[in-house]
């Protein structure tokens, strides 16, 4: 990185910071701190709730996904706008009628004190460690492409969102995520044109897509009902559907963007503009790592793209091993570049054949360096991550983007990582703050005490975000360790929600009992793995429902 660089990173996080503490200063009571004072617009709650959702791990981790495996991944997100749709007629008319300042208080007063205590339990588990991750993911890639220490940079990035997150509350929260949606378009608009000039002479954006076409990356959609197969359309409409329900409909670091909100209308509006733009978002994000696709089609690329992972193999015992299969990559891209030509000429269905074939020989020889990698980190007791997809994207970005344009895509993840972590910090805080500490104190308490426990909560959770983000590990690929993480706990959920809404006959020791119970056999099938992971909200969310009214049924409770 340039000075330059230093410079355009440095200004964008710190204004967005200190703009965001400035703003928000001096919050006067619980409504204004936890709930932002009821004054969001509906297009503020829209990018807040985007920018909750989209974290440095989409920025990192998706256009990475594309380059490895196509555009197949969108069809996660198909279950998003009729989610919407459904949170919009159901859950913000009642939340707004209660007028609740988290999603589980209206679990005591439809059910009991110990059911409201669960569901918030289970959201601090599962958002408290995505907390973590969300500051873990874009710290140990940078700090791997960049030489930055990992620890070190876990810290910097919480402290810079406790800062407003403490000082501001919500209010904070959502005007900052404005500043950070802003820098993250801007950025990812820039680089994606960016990469298209960077395409030989006469490949056009068409032609960009007839390469990855012929290459097997524009499959976007599959019917298949294979439950081997992680993404679908089916996997998407169902187990996604259920994935946003409970997302959306019940983790307090959504829902809260939206109870901030001046009207119900203004709710509505904003999550509908979520669910209109959410979808082209992601597709947009992966149509950047399908052009980075087609950019090293004309460009070599590392064998592995973690740089720490190729600097170990090449001072390895199995170092010559690793380089044999790198000349064969470079041979391989040789050959497309002859085949490509060709299908540039004449779109013949045997060219386009042989570059599938190509593509494929190469995914076996990049499979084959992973196995060794894997190898040596086993002989020599090291963590190496074997997985390059979270680095393609940086790697992109470092190598070949103009000075002053790496410092602002290096702020779009950063952005991201402070705005999906603030969103957490103050659900986090709002949740234990509201459903733990003052309703089961026994004493009264004024607004500013609990503004001032409010605050501490947070403080309290961002460090404990912190120690997370620094114990972390990677998983197959950050953006589905987030979501595998979120499935294990909010079908769940997300069932009590729709037996306290639907089967109004179901009550609270039922549903207590159920959800203690489906919790293991979720735990246990995600560990064994009995499906892939978007159908354990499905799974989980008919389960606890089931369960409950069995006992209910067998019970004398009325």
């Amino acid at each position: 990185m340039q000075v330059l660089d230093w410079i355009v990173l440095s200004i964008t996080l710190l204004f967005i910071v200190l703009y965001g503490t400035w703003k928000t200063r001096g919050s006067k009571n619980v409504q204004d701190y936890l709930k932002g004072g009821n004054r969001a617009q509906w297009w503020t709650i829209g990018l807040s709730v985007m920018a909750t959702q989209a974290s440095a791990i989409t920025f990192l981790s998706t256009p990475g996904q594309a380059f490895h495996d196509g555009m197949g991944f969108v069809q996660f997100y198909f279950g998003l706008p009729i989610a919407m749709v459904v949170i919009c007629l159901v859950f913000i008319p009642l939340y707004h009628r209660l007028k609740v300042y988290t999603a589980y208080e209206f679990l005591e007063n439809r059910f009991d004190l110990k059911t409201r205590t669960l569901a918030s339990i289970l959201f601090l588990i599962s958002r408290g460690l995505a907390a973590g991750i969300t500051i873990f993911a874009p710290a140990i890639i940078l700090s791997a492409v960049l030489g930055w220490n990992l620890t070190l940079l876990n810290i910097i990035i919480g402290i810079l969102v406790i800062i407003y997150t403490v000082s501001g509350g919500t209010r904070a929260v959502s005007i900052t995520q404005k500043q950070q949606m802003a820098v993250i378009f801007a950025g990812m608009f820039i680089a994606f044109f960016l990469i298209i000039s960077y395409l030989p002479d006469g490949i056009t954006f068409k032609k960009a897509l007839d390469i990855a076409g012929a290459s097997g990356k524009m499959e976007v959609l599959d019917f298949s009902f294979d439950l081997e197969n992680r993404y679908t359309i089916w996997s998407g409409l169902i187990g996604g559907t259920f994935l946003m329900l409970s997302y959306f409909g019940t983790d307090q670091s959504q829902v809260q963007r939206y109870l901030s909100g001046r009207s119900v209308r203004e709710m509505r509006l904003g999550m509908l503009f979520n669910g209109l733009l959410k979808v082209p978002m992601q597709f947009f994000i992966l149509l950047v790592g399908i052009m980075v696709f087609v950019f090293f089609q004309f460009n070599s690329s590392p064998l592995n793209f973690n740089p720490i992972a190729e600097e170990t193999m090449a001072e390895s015992s199995l170092s010559s091993e690793y380089e044999a299969l790198r000349k064969d990559k470079e041979a391989i891209y040789n050959e497309k570049q002859d085949l490509i030509d060709a299908y540039m000429i004449s779109a013949d269905d045997e060219i386009k054949s042989r570059i599938a074939t190509a593509n494929a020989e190469e995914r076996i020889i990049r499979n084959q360096a992973k196995d060794l990698i894997a190898k040596v980190a086993k002989d020599t007791n090291t963590k190496i991550e074997t997985n390059d997809k979270d680095y393609v994207f940086i790697h992109f970005i470092l190598k070949y983007l103009p000075t002053g344009l790496i410092g602002l895509l290096l702020a779009v993840i950063l952005s991201a990582a402070m705005s999906s972590t603030a969103s957490e910090l103050n659900a986090l805080a709002s949740t234990t703050a509201m459903d733990l500490y003052k309703r089961n104190r026994k004493s009264e308490i004024s607004d500013m005490g609990m503004v001032r426990m409010s605050k501490w909560f947070t403080l309290a959770w961002g460090i404990l975000a912190i120690a997370i983000a620094c114990v972390a590990h990677l998983a197959d690929n950050l953006i589905q360790l987030v979501n595998i993480i979120g499935s294990i706990f909010y079908g769940n959920v997300l069932g009590i929600f729709l037996l306290a809404f639907f089967i109004k006959w179901v009550k609270g020791n039922a549903v207590f009992f159920a959800a203690l119970i489906t919790q293991v056999i979720v735990i246990i099938g995600w560990w064994f793995d009995w499906m892939p992971f978007l159908w354990l909200n499905f799974f989980g969310c008919i389960l606890v429902m089931t369960i409950a009214i069995i006992i209910q049924a067998i019970s004398k409770e009325t």
